[in-house]
């Protein structure tokens, strides 16, 4: 099976997004499979080491998301980390919502106007979901479509009630 082939692999030949990427599958494992051990236990301190690593790059679209939020009162944590090591865009914790800003590289490149968002996007939103979060999703075409500050705060206000 995939699952015991994964514990052959030499594991010194994969770099950090890799080793990052097999965080994230362990999670999902431990989440999904609570029962089961996954065949990586061993170098669960080097995936988690290389998922650190990987820091957050907070870009202007979740700069300017933020600074509405702002606004309109909503208190949260910029790149905020769970436990689990997982980076929410924006946060409360107190409540578990969690603010997802989605920029282009979140998306499948489709024909016409169609937008699917990737499979790396909606596995984060399925392991945040298991582990009790709400997720608010804000796509960079809906924010960009927005006039002005008050469709802004309006646009966010709709999706936190």
């Amino acid at each position: 099976s995939l699952l015991s082939a994964l514990g052959t692999v030499n594991h010194g030949s994969l770099n950090d997004v890799e080793l990052s990427q097999l965080h994230m599958v362990s999670l999902h494992f431990e989440l999904e499979f609570p029962e089961q051990a996954f065949p990586l236990t061993h170098i669960h301190s080097k995936l988690l080491t290389s998922f650190k690593s990987q820091e957050p790059r907070p870009s202007k679209l979740q700069r300017d998301v933020a600074s509405t939020l702002t606004r309109i009162g909503w208190d949260y944590a910029f790149e905020f980390v769970t436990p689990e090591k997982l980076s929410l865009d924006m946060a409360q914790p107190e409540t578990m919502k969690a603010i997802e800003v989605d920029g282009p590289s979140h998306f499948l490149k489709c024909k016409g106007e169609s937008r699917v968002v990737d499979g790396r996007t909606n596995f984060k939103s399925r392991l945040l979901s298991r582990l009790g979060w709400t997720v608010i999703h804000v796509p960079y075409f809906e924010w960009n479509a927005l006039i002005d500050a008050a469709a802004q705060e309006s646009y966010l206000q709709s999706m936190i009630i």
